[in-house]
């Protein structure tokens, strides 16, 4: 889906005043560098605008095929991956097929057992490195978190990830973590090559997709990656340490161009905004030719054993993704079903099957792109004009 000029917009109808306010407000207030802003309703393009600065140093506009670093992004893109080899049969989702070297134990040295579907639905009892505390077991053994540390093997992090104990035990609790990561050795066990190369295979050719990927085809095209910080907008040049929440978020930009660094499935991936639309596009409407809609059924619902609800009130987790399973304990406006996630780097993506609607917003700044008040203005300038 490819928008008809570069920096400027698609428009229709009363959308395009409050998205636009969004987007402009961001940028005016120095939120955002950059973004692109795609919206589908029913199939059709209804609104596209490139808007802001890809590279704000060298004064370089953004533009409609930006590639951006999509972190957690990722993680559906490979979800759907995974959920193919399973139609496949050729992994199972409660099936305790293994790598034989990752074995984590839980809390009382006891052995666990970590099915797909744990790892699918962060029940597993694993954790990130920046959700730790400082002096914390995945600290100590210098466990990346997908996004840092250059030429890290995925055998080496995945050694020192099974060194650290579960949180619980496997389906008892929901914790955000390394989980896809694992799934995506998973994938290359059984697919024997790179998980890079399962993903184009299972999603991307499908597709007809080519600009995302697990490396970046065109750099000139790549957005430089920014982080609001107390001095205001700066670029995250090699290295960045942000905070989050109660820890700190390591990030090495460009971790993504050395070869030797393994391909994070739950943050390794850059692309642009028109495949990641076509990807959810490819969901909304029931899968084909990726997947049967009984698997996108199974993937939309809430697979999480409600335990994501004693954090985040109205939402559950699907295979890959959040879903909102009561709007009006969530307080936002979004229909019953509804899936949702984004990026570290500055992402956010919503799916709202009842109104045919897909919403993907890429932008090149931490953390506003992806919980900021850009977010949430233009979630509700979207829904105020439905």
């Amino acid at each position: 889906m490819s928008l008809p000029l570069e920096n400027s917009a698609y428009r229709s109808g009363s959308l395009a005043e409050g998205v636009d306010a969004a987007i402009d407000s961001a940028l005016a207030d120095e939120r955002l560098v950059g973004a692109v802003v795609l919206i589908a309703r029913d199939g059709e393009l209804v609104y596209g605008r490139a808007a802001g600065l890809a590279d704000r140093e060298n004064e370089v506009v953004m533009r409609e095929d930006a590639i951006f670093r999509l972190a957690s992004i990722t993680k559906p893109i490979v979800a759907i991956a995974a959920m193919r080899l399973v139609e496949q049969g050729r992994i199972g989702l409660d099936d305790p097929k293994w790598l034989p070297d990752f074995r984590p134990r839980l809390p009382d040295g006891g052995e666990a057992v970590i099915r797909i579907r744990h790892l699918l639905t962060h029940t597993s009892g694993l954790s990130y490195t920046f959700a730790d505390e400082q002096d914390g077991p995945y600290h100590r053994a210098g466990v990346s978190d997908g996004l840092d540390i250059p030429g890290r093997s995925l055998a080496d992090n995945l050694t020192r990830l099974a060194s650290a104990p579960l949180l619980f035990p496997p389906g008892e609790a929901w914790h955000y973590s390394l989980a896809m990561d694992v799934l995506g050795g998973i994938i290359e066990k059984e697919t024997g090559g790179a998980l890079g190369d399962a993903v184009a295979d299972l999603v991307m050719k499908p597709l007809g997709l080519f600009d995302t990927a697990f490396s970046v085809r065109d750099r000139s095209r790549l957005a430089v990656a920014y982080v609001n910080g107390a001095s205001g907008l700066q670029p995250m040049g090699d290295e960045a340490l942000v905070p989050i929440l109660d820890g700190m978020i390591r990030f090495a930009p460009d971790r993504i161009f050395n070869p030797g660094s393994y391909h994070s499935g739950g943050a390794g991936m850059a692309g642009t905004a028109g495949d990641i639309l076509a990807i959810l596009e490819t969901v909304r409407k029931g899968g084909a030719p990726l997947l049967s809609a009984d698997t996108v059924k199974t993937m939309m619902a809430d697979q999480a054993g409600g335990h994501m609800q004693t954090l985040q009130a109205g939402f559950g987790f699907g295979y890959g993704w959040s879903v909102v399973t009561d709007a009006v304990a969530a307080q936002a406006p979004f229909s019953k079903g509804t899936i949702k996630w984004g990026g570290v780097y500055g992402h956010s993506w919503f799916v709202d099957s009842e109104k045919k609607l897909t919403v993907v917003a890429l932008t090149n700044t931490a953390f506003e792109g992806m919980w900021g008040q850009f977010t949430i203005d233009l979630r509700d300038a979207i829904y105020a004009a439905l």
